[in-house]
């Protein structure tokens, strides 16, 4: 999730805090609870589609499945330091 960038920002999901939830059960199948920066992005599907893209070829894991949650809302608090600094927020 390190490798998908939000297209907006140029920052990766993951250090973007957008990333709320990685559950995998048993048989390898993964479910993804992530949100947007806002209500009312656009990039919801584009972000799914590059997740896709970049955990297909991961072996033993099942059907990815993602679910775009808007509760807790994102606030730039949930960024990692380094996504932070890089968007001037230290």
């Amino acid at each position: 999730l390190k490798t998908v960038n939000d297209p907006e920002l140029g920052i990766d999901i993951w250090h973007l805090g957008l990333v709320y939830q990685i559950a995998i059960d048993d048989d390898g199948n993964v479910k993804i609870d992530y949100t947007l920066t806002t209500m009312g992005c656009p990039i919801g599907p584009m972000i799914e589609d590059e997740v896709q893209q970049a955990t297909s070829g991961i072996e033993g894991m099942g059907e990815l499945t993602m679910e775009m949650v808007m509760y807790p809302p994102w606030t730039p608090d949930k960024m990692h330091p380094l996504a932070k600094s890089a968007l001037g927020f230290v």
